[in-house]
């Protein structure tokens, strides 16, 4: 192997592992108060609504996932409703032709929220308008709201009740750290629900 190709792979997985000490020093007490507004939810029969673009899309669609089916093989335990609003092409392609990208997860959010939902929003600059939208969307249908974010958390911050910003302006440690709080986040929630 060659030395610039080693030393790339050496600091990429050192960065990874700066993030995740800086989320650990940072933002415990917020995971925390997460994974009260998650089990809130799903304890009292409500759901939770995911949304983002591009990587944060697949993230979404991952967590929802992970609710739906679980995380822990050894907490028996039923399905959780997770939906992530980014997987149903037909929805997506038809709000973005008929009333534009920008209003797709609002209009999700006003079709699907109600009142004791929590919606999470991942945007690694909280500068997505469509996930914005979403976020006042869901202030407006009295959901809960958690933004999982980065860099300094952009217009996103302001919107939402819990507020996690991964500390680093690399989207992709940014990201990295979004897989890892939120599956701190419903693992917790599973074990407190079902453990």
């Amino acid at each position: 192997m060659n030395s610039a190709r080693q030393k790339f792979i050496l600091d990429s997985l050192r960065e990874s592992a700066e993030t995740k000490q800086r989320i650990a020093d940072r933002l415990v007490g917020e995971i925390s108060r997460a994974i009260d507004l998650v089990k809130e939810a799903l304890g009292t029969g409500h759901k939770v609504l995911l949304c983002g673009n591009g990587g944060s899309a697949a993230d979404a669609q991952h967590l929802a996932t992970e609710m739906v089916i679980r995380l822990n093989p050894s907490v028996k335990r039923p399905g959780l409703p997770a939906i992530a609003l980014t997987t149903d092409t037909s929805t997506l392609t038809a709000g973005a032709n008929d009333i534009g990208y920008d209003n797709v997860f609002a209009r999700a959010v006003e079709a699907l929220g109600n009142k004791g939902d929590v919606l999470i929003g991942i945007s690694t600059s909280g500068r997505s308008e469509s996930v914005n939208r979403a976020f006042k969307a869901a202030g407006n249908k009295g959901l809960k709201t958690i933004a999982f974010l980065g860099k300094d958390g952009g217009v996103s911050k302001d919107l939402a009740d819990c507020v996690l910003i991964v500390p680093s302006d690399d989207t992709q440690r940014i990201q990295e750290g979004h897989i890892t709080i939120g599956h701190i986040i419903f693992q917790q929630v599973e074990q407190e629900l079902f453990g």
